[in-house]
């Protein structure tokens, strides 16, 4: 076993050091979850079969001794390195992730946030990895309960418990691959974390071990040991980001594994290659370094910023110091320490000491971060304060909206549930200002249309138009299908909803106008899944830009595309959260290739179209300002704050009537 966890984790760590040709090397993990599998039923099997009984509080004190102690030691010190090398906003939502991860429940909590849109591009947290364990812990938690439950009428009656298991292990496994399967199609982000379709994977292993030992020609258990390995090297290089997983594919990594179990008997050269010393001494220490080379990289790059495949290699070869001190210091004594295993009790007080204390650790992140005051809202001018600010602001003693809450800082819009989630495909009524005015204005596109709602909002009110948003996140307003980064796949939501919202606005009666904006950072898709990237991708987002234009004016609607605000290369209230006295480090540089000018493209190729520019209020002289006016200018790297979006109706207002929309 210990070769197949050398051939894990070193999988895991050349694909998270960014080295190509292990871009599938994420497939390390599932190969964790076969061998774990496959060692905790032998185990229990082993026990059930010579005392036709399972020690529940041995195996729990078991798992207590081998894993806690050496994951307090890890995530105390990620409580201690999130503290020094990342800003206040990140530390405190490294905090949640602390806590979850020492209750193993941060599967459930990474699947949460991967399926919120606003969640999409934050930064890694330093416990991501902790995901994996989390579903081990879980399947240790329920399969020994499982199995005793299951087989003990059997025994008492003197069969064997092997015929029971394995229809528990047929029917667990059938269901979870099934349930694997549906999550990936429809939400592989989450797909990925989700224990219900990842327990068949570790039924794999458990399947394994219920076969038992496989007599095997040499000439047949040397063909299955390389066809395992083949497939694993098939999985490792030939997957990528973009392959659906975990679904079907997971299937070759964890098949190739089962594989080199079952030939594990027979001497063979894949054999004797994961029999050498110094490949089965990396396996040996492989929980360790799984634990520790992922927070190295992340605080590496919180320091350097991102990191070459070269210096992420030294990073990783850095974190071997503590991998191999804490295993020989920590994890083997705890193990064999005769103080710690008897009685078993000592062992589960030590691990429920280890989950408390490092959940407080957790929770002293939150309790230790500088307080920053909230400017009232008197104190706030925003985008007006730009004709007495020339340069920058500097410092601010307070800001609004608060950093640590800014991405919570939305419209009234979203309150009232009027930017559709991704599976829907319809708006609901949405109308604003007053309904019984003679103009209607309609603000139609994604979340970075829902951004400048409450500027639109107040114009609204000022001159009586009858105000209907129309917002979908990750929508992109123009008529191409585009992949969607939430949940990983073509959105054929979106285009039922873009339908949709479009005859709603062709039904609307009487003068309107149609403000249309959406990001420009879209994947376009062809009709057969592929997607485009490049110019070519550009072209293709502009010309279904340029068709949506169309379809408005030959509706008789009047058309106005607010072009896309430049976004930050980092998360904006992050940075000033730790820069209140610095907040020009916060600002940046207005660089945008033509790439991303297709929106204003678009609005010129269109007949009677017109653009509305508000990029200097955001980045004047080309600098995006981090905070003007005392106004945190982004809610995070690419929407507009709701304070200080309101502060631009006057400049949307001069804008509209420029453009002679007013």
């Amino acid at each position: 076993m210990e070769g197949l966890r050398a051939i894990a984790i070193v999988a895991v760590l050349l694909c998270h050091a960014g080295i190509p040709i292990a871009s599938g090397g994420y497939v390390g993990v599932d190969i964790f979850f076969v061998i774990s599998g496959f060692l905790i039923t032998r185990l229990l099997l082993a026990e059930l079969e010579r005392t036709g009984t399972v020690s529940l509080l041995n195996f729990y004190a078991r798992r207590a001794r081998r894993l806690l102690p050496l994951l307090f030691l890890v995530l105390a010190t990620v409580v201690v390195g999130s503290r020094l090398f990342l800003s206040p906003v990140q530390a405190t939502e490294v905090s949640g992730d602390v806590v979850s991860s020492a209750f193993f429940s941060v599967n459930w909590h990474f699947a949460a946030g991967s399926v919120d849109y606003f969640a999409q591009g934050a930064d890694p947290s330093p416990v991501q990895h902790i995901w994996s364990l989390a579903i081990e812990e879980q399947f240790y938690l329920v399969w020994p309960t499982l199995i005793l439950l299951a087989t003990m009428p059997f025994l008492w009656r003197g069969f064997s418990p092997r015929p029971v298991l394995w229809v528990a292990v047929l029917l667990i496994a059938a269901a979870s691959f099934a349930i694997g399967l549906g999550l990936t199609a429809d939400q592989p982000n989450a797909a990925y974390f989700s224990t219900l379709g990842r327990a068949w994977e570790l039924g794999l292993g458990a399947a394994v071990a219920l076969l038992g030992a496989v007599p095997l020609p040499r000439l047949a258990g040397a063909a299955l040991a390389w066809a395992g390995a083949g497939a694993i090297l098939y999985a490792v290089v030939g997957f990528d980001s973009t392959t659906p997983f975990p679904g079907s594919a997971a299937l070759a990594p964890t098949l190739g594994t089962a594989a080199l179990i079952v030939a594990g008997g027979v001497s063979t050269g894949a054999g004797r290659l994961l029999s050498l010393r110094p490949v089965r001494y990396v396996g040996r220490i492989s929980y360790s370094w799984y634990l520790w080379h992922w927070p190295a990289l992340i605080f590496a790059a919180a320091v350097w910023g991102a990191l070459s495949q070269s210096l992420a290699l030294a990073v990783l070869g850095a974190s071997l110091l503590p991998t191999v001190l804490s295993h020989h210091w920590i994890e083997e004594p705890l193990r064999r320490s005769g103080t710690v295993i008897s009685p078993p009790a000592r062992s589960l007080a030590v691990g429920a000491g280890c989950m408390a204390a490092a959940a407080l650790g957790g929770l002293a992140l939150i309790w230790t971060q500088p307080a920053i005051r909230t400017a009232p809202s008197d104190e706030v001018e925003g985008a007006a304060a730009l004709a007495s600010q020339p340069r920058p602001q500097q410092r601010a003693d307070a800001v609004r909206p608060n950093p640590f809450s800014a991405r919570d800082d939305r419209s009234r819009m979203y309150e009232d549930g009027c930017l559709v989630g991704t599976s829907g495909t319809r708006s609901n009524r949405c109308e604003y200002g007053d309904r019984d005015g003679r103009r209607t204005m309609v603000l139609f596109g994604d979340s970075h249309a829902m951004q400048y709602f409450p500027a639109i909002e107040k114009l609204a009110e000022k001159h009586h138009w009858r105000l209907i948003a129309l917002a979908k996140a990750e929508c992109f307003p123009g008529e191409v299908s585009v992949r969607s980064e939430t949940t990983g796949r073509e959105y054929s939501e979106c285009d039922s909803w873009r339908v949709n919202a479009l005859r709603r606005i062709d039904s609307i009666e009487g003068p309107a106008t149609v403000l249309v904006s959406g990001a420009t950072e879209y994947t376009p898709v062809r009709g057969d899944g592929e997607a485009l990237d490049g110019g070519e991708g550009t072209a293709q987002l502009e010309s279904g830009y340029v068709a949506t234009l169309e379809q408005l004016r030959r509706a008789g609607k009047r058309v106005a595309v607010i072009k896309d605000i430049p976004a930050a290369e980092d998360d904006v209230p992050s940075c000033v959260s730790k820069e209140m006295a610095n907040l020009q480090a916060c600002s940046f540089r207005r660089h945008r290739d033509w790439a991303d000018e297709f929106d204003a493209d678009a609005a010129r190729r269109a007949r009677a179209a017109r653009l509305v520019d508000v990029t200097d209020a955001v980045c004047p002289h080309d600098t995006c300002r981090a905070v003007i006016g005392n106004a945190l200018v982004y809610r995070d790297r690419q929407h507009l704050s709701a304070t200080f979006a309101r502060t631009l109706a006057p400049r949307l207002e001069a804008g509209l009537r420029r453009a002679k929309l007013i």
